[in-house]
């Protein structure tokens, strides 16, 4: 008898999945905007270096902050929720369990049915049978402040770094096109590898994440052009 074959799913990504890409994409884009930017204002090299690091650096940290802060406070929220799921479930328990075998009924189960699957799932595990089914939450599903901050960090940093590395190697007078078109590079390569690990398309990512990358690019090199016109 063949046995069967595990299942792939790819929704237990997505906390650190969607923390990741957004961090990457973001140190790309703003990164290489900001040298774009500033290369276009006609600054020396040595000035388009020091802002794209400091971008660098200021980047990651406002991105791990902003992550942290955010996600806390859905992990507050949740954290509330289960208390006061805990405190119900010791009040009044039985109305606890035909609340949860309404649920089922909901989801196609008849009122018997139901009711012995919530009277079994509670006598094992009643707040997470509530959590999980009342409340939608899961392990999958859970905040984690620390993992999306430090994901967005890295990835920040990793991203940030790729328009960098093309400073470093790009001479004066064609800094802001290589720059430019390296980037768009980069920022596709971030879609097909997003899309990869999270099992979806790989077109609509793709064009998606450079299209709104070029026109970032685009917009912060021609106010820099103005500025340094005007300066």
């Amino acid at each position: 008898m063949n046995r069967p074959q595990k299942e792939m799913h790819f929704v237990q990504r997505l906390g650190w999945l969607r923390a990741a890409v957004l961090g990457a994409n973001d140190g790309i884009i703003s990164t290489a905007s900001l040298i774009v930017g500033v290369a276009s204002a006609a600054a020396s090299a040595e000035s388009v270096l020091v802002a794209g690091v400091a971008g660098l650096v200021g980047g990651a940290m406002s991105m791990a902050a902003g992550e942290y802060v955010s996600v806390s406070s859905q992990s507050d929220t949740e954290r509330a929720d289960l208390a006061r799921e805990r405190q119900e479930l010791k009040q009044d328990p039985a109305f606890e369990r035909e609340e949860l075998a309404r649920i089922y009924v909901q989801r196609g189960l008849e009122l018997p049915l139901a009711r012995e699957v919530a009277r079994q799932l509670m006598a094992k595990d009643a707040l997470g049978a509530h959590a999980r089914d009342e409340l939608g939450l899961s392990d999958i599903s859970m905040a984690r402040p620390l993992q999306a901050a430090m994901a967005s960090a890295a990835s920040f940093s990793v991203g940030a770094a790729a328009p960098l590395a093309l400073v470093l190697f790009s001479p004066t007078k064609w800094l802001v096109p290589i720059v430019f078109a390296g980037s768009l590079l980069f920022l596709a390569a971030l879609g097909v590898i997003g899309a990869r690990v999270g099992g979806a398309g790989i077109l609509r990512p793709t064009i998606r994440v450079t299209f709104w990358g070029a026109l970032a690019m685009a917009v912060t090199a021609g106010i820099g052009a103005a500025l340094g016109t005007v300066v």
